[in-house]
């Protein structure tokens, strides 16, 4: 079942999400209604609990045939940089251009508790990032420079 995406202002998107300690069928069923709603939409590509309201530390990805999800994730970043527009699902239609590790390696486990690794570059290396950020409570926006956030805000967030 696919379920509301929380907006860009919404004080859910940060709060730090808590690890996952229960393996369980409610952990399963929330993965895969993260993995139908990420799919629901045309050029989706991840989608973080705290998105739905949830607040625990579990994501679901999918590009460019790699797909999965990691429960209680830690990312390895490479030195290398990459400037590249990036979008969030909570601030549809926006994409601004920002700075991230052209690799990583995310550590995790899988929804049964099974250790996972994921090595990934380019594309799926920033959507990692990303949702992990949301894990956090980082909105990508908070990795702009302030007079660039100011206009990336007013273009999310347009007064109503």
């Amino acid at each position: 079942m696919t379920e509301p995406i929380r907006r860009f202002d919404d004080p859910v998107l940060r709060a730090v999400a808590a690890p996952v300690r229960d393996f369980d069928r409610e952990l399963r069923r929330l993965v895969k209604s993260l993995t139908l709603t990420m799919r629901a939409g045309a050029g989706r590509a991840g989608l973080a609990a705290p998105q739905l309201g949830v607040p625990l530390r579990v994501l679901v990805y999918s590009f460019d045939g790699a797909s999965g999800h990691l429960v209680n994730p830690r990312l390895e970043l490479s030195p290398r940089r990459i400037t590249a527009d990036e979008a969030c699902l909570s601030a549809p239609g926006v994409w601004w251009p920002l700075e991230r590790s052209y690799m990583v390696t995310a550590r995790g486990r899988d929804m049964f508790g099974k250790s996972v690794t994921v090595r990934a570059l380019g594309v799926l290396a920033r959507v990692l990032q990303h949702e992990v950020d949301h894990l956090d409570g980082v909105l990508f926006s908070d990795h702009l420079e302030a007079s660039e956030r100011e206009r990336f805000l007013a273009v999310a967030l347009p007064s109503e």
